[in-house]
């Protein structure tokens, strides 16, 4: 019983300083990139390199989505003579959740791993180090213009996401199932709202981009410097910014649409 009391309470203490870690290092963070505004050169690269090279899975994933949103969601409301109102069901599942969730699923396997990698490397190269030695800040010169960079590409990214899903939906119902055009796009027009929908939409995918490229960025400064840190770290990524995305798009939706 001992035993099981000690491994208990030494696993939420290992818990615990390892969250304090993590804020510390989050707040740390933060404080650097007024810094790195002075630089946005080093941010315009990296908006490139993180939201550019995501586009094309992003592009195809969104269409795919939509496709399938419009077949599933056409049938079912067949059966009860709703079929009209598919456009503001593939509009509002897209725009609230499928957008910004796949979206930063997505991001957390591309771009995610990405930074994870090129971080870790650069810490097992030692260039961090001497980043140091020159007395250059690597969170200022490094970390912060990646941070900011995901926390804008990311809702641009979602937006085209839910875009080209619309449009997936529109092929499928309205060319492909012989769905009225007019009450589709009516339907979404008039059930849609800018604020409650699209920009609560927006707002999720902003967090989701900072909770994502914090952990990427966490996990390759945080690496063991060799192949195989590197490695797990990368790994890491993938399911720590999962899980995160999950649970904050979950509080984050009881918050904003609980009426």
């Amino acid at each position: 019983m001992t035993n099981v009391l000690g491994f208990i309470g030494g696993f939420v203490l290992d818990t615990v300083a390892r969250v304090g870690v993590v804020t510390r290092s989050f707040f740390k963070l933060l404080g650097r990139m007024p810094g790195a505004l002075k630089r946005p050169a080093l941010i315009s690269e990296q908006i490139h390199f993180i939201g550019n090279y995501s586009l094309l899975i992003i592009a195809v994933s969104g269409m795919f989505v939509g496709m399938v949103l419009g077949l599933q969601f056409y049938y079912n409301l067949t059966e009860f003579g709703a079929e009209g109102k598919l456009g503001q069901l593939v509009g509002l599942s897209l725009l609230r959740e499928l957008g910004p969730v796949v979206t930063a699923l997505l991001f957390a396997g591309r771009a995610g791993t990405s930074l994870t990698a090129e971080i870790g490397l650069m810490k097992a190269g030692e260039q961090l180090t001497a980043m140091e030695m020159m007395a250059v800040n690597p969170l200022q010169r490094v970390l912060a213009p990646r941070l900011m960079a995901g926390m804008v590409a990311m809702p641009v990214l979602a937006i085209v996401f839910s875009a080209i899903g619309v449009a997936g939906g529109y092929l499928v119902g309205v060319q492909l199932l012989g769905l009225d055009e007019g009450a589709f796009w009516s339907q979404m027009q008039a059930n849609i709202d800018v604020r409650r929908d699209i920009l609560n939409g927006v707002i999720k995918s902003f967090v989701f981009g900072m909770a994502v490229t914090f952990t990427a960025l966490f996990q390759g400064y945080e690496a063991q410097p060799t192949p195989e840190g590197v490695s797990r770290a990368t790994t890491r990524t993938v399911v720590i910014a999962s899980l995160m995305v999950l649970g904050l798009d979950f509080i984050m939706t009881a918050l904003m649409f609980n009426k």
